[in-house]
């Protein structure tokens, strides 16, 4: 059973970062090719990311809680 809880944890974590990477590319990328990302690009990706890390452990602080939803 902790292996069971141990493996849904990895596929979680797996399936919220495919979403973050997803989500920030389209937000700061889009439909442009080029082989390196530009300045405006790797401040974006960054931004992107830290905000999503971070609404996601709110998130999880709030389910994790015994606090009602707001």
């Amino acid at each position: 059973q902790m292996f069971n809880m141990a493996q849904q944890e990895l596929e979680s974590r797996v399936d919220l970062f495919n979403k973050m990477t997803l989500s920030c590319f389209n937000k700061c990328i889009g439909s442009r090719r080029e082989s390196e990302l530009n300045m405006g690009e790797n401040s974006c990706i960054d931004r992107c990311t830290a905000k999503y890390w971070q609404v996601t452990t709110i998130i999880g602080q709030l389910l994790g809680s015994s606090r009602p939803p707001m």
